[in-house]
């Protein structure tokens, strides 16, 4: 991948210069983005999603205070930023936070961190490079360790269910929706890895199948750019990073407000557009939310876009989420089906030019057995000699 920081006369220092986008956390980093930039953050074991956001937003670099893979378990963010040929320095130190000024230029060469993009630029700080095959090699020592994250994620959900116990269990504090779920399919579409690769393998049965749409944050933004219809927006008042555009929020039909327990409901912003959003007040995340919403409401079949699928990805997201995200798919069951089977289950409706061509094929075949027979030679000359004499 070629990046506007490499672009740089002969004449001009070694390394990577970029401007720095400075914040801990990679919510607040991602909506400053923009190509040829350093991120600079602190996030232990870099996350796929997290990844993914960073190369559409085309950085040249991230600089890590924290190591990008820790050996915990195998995170996949480093490792698809590595193969993309994104600058990675990890194990920098927290100085980085505060020593880059956010909006500055940096420059990173062989580790080193210098304030400014000049030769003579102060070094601030110094990290360590790393490549795609040190990554892998580091993920590879990391798959040893998820017999203890395994221990640990459920230890995390007993917890997490003593404090839950009325909402995952009996859907105690969920609000009641307008829109009609019981018996019906729904889809819940979350702003995750290859969501939109997802979306196009499902169109068929989300063209044909009409289900309900329930988006999480910024997925919203996306179903209206399609033209999609989003019956539900579920939002999460802690992250303002993914709060969706404000005539999205507009145009869904019902917006529920996730918020933190002990927090207060940000309601006033929304109100002052014409919106009264539904509140849940909840530890659980905002997708696992949009998840119970359709099992409350009694749905036939759940469908999820962008949505973790593997034990390695389920382990590779933000650690808070897990017990909720674990509990909640539990809940669920056997009603949710994750977007990549849809097209392997769902060919489409038979539609009547499809009877007809199998009504043609069919008349092809009786014509060419009755075709071989003395009868249908018979009746094949009559009808060759009508059409002469009617021609003639």
């Amino acid at each position: 991948m070629k990046s506007l920081a490499r672009s740089r006369s002969a004449t001009a220092p070694p390394g990577v210069v970029g401007t720095a986008r400075v914040a801990r956390r990679a919510g607040a980093l991602l909506p400053r983005l923009r190509p040829g930039d350093v991120a600079v953050l602190d996030h232990l074991d870099l996350d796929r999603d997290t990844a993914q956001a960073f190369l559409d937003a085309g950085v040249a670099a991230v600089l890590n205070a924290a190591p990008m893979l820790s050996g915990r378990y195998p995170s996949q963010g480093a490792v698809l930023l590595a193969e993309a040929g994104v600058l990675l320095v990890e194990d920098a130190g927290a100085a980085v936070l505060t020593d880059l000024r956010d909006g500055g230029v940096v420059r990173l060469h062989e580790g080193a961190v210098h304030a400014g993009g000049d030769a003579d630029a102060p070094a601030v700080a110094t990290g360590h490079v790393v490549d795609a095959e040190t990554l892998r090699a580091r993920m590879e020592q990391a798959r040893s360790g998820l017999g203890a994250q395994l221990d640990s994620l459920t230890r995390n959900a007993a917890e997490f269910l003593r404090q839950e116990e009325d909402l995952l269990l009996h859907g105690r504090g969920l609000p009641r929706l307008a829109v009609r779920l019981a018996g019906r399919s729904v889809l819940v579409v979350v702003q995750g890895h290859q969501h939109a690769e997802e979306l196009h393998g499902a169109r068929v049965w989300l063209r044909e199948q009409a289900p309900v749409v329930i988006a999480v944050g910024r997925a919203g933004d996306d179903l209206r750019e399609r033209r999609q219809r989003v019956d539900v927006l579920v939002v999460d008042a802690a992250d303002e990073a993914a709060m969706p555009a404000a005539q999205t929020l507009k145009d869904a039909r019902e917006v529920v407000l996730r918020v933190e327990r002990g927090r207060p409901a940000p309601v006033d912003p929304l109100m002052r557009m014409g919106i009264s959003p539904l509140v849940v007040t909840t530890a659980a995340t905002a997708e696992d939310v949009a998840l119970l919403l359709a099992d409350a409401g009694d749905a036939a079949l759940v469908v999820g876009v962008g949505m973790t699928a593997t034990l390695t990805d389920f382990l590779d997201r933000q650690r808070s989420g897990l017990p909720s995200t674990f509990l909640t798919r539990l809940k669920l069951g056997p009603r949710l089906v994750d977007a990549t089977a849809v097209p392997r289950l769902y060919s489409g409706r038979v539609r009547p030019h499809h009877l007809l061509l199998v009504m043609l094929a069919g008349l092809v075949a009786l014509g060419a057995a009755l075709g071989v027979t003395p009868a249908g030679q018979e009746w094949f000359d009559q009808l060759r000699a009508l059409f002469e004499g009617t021609v003639g």
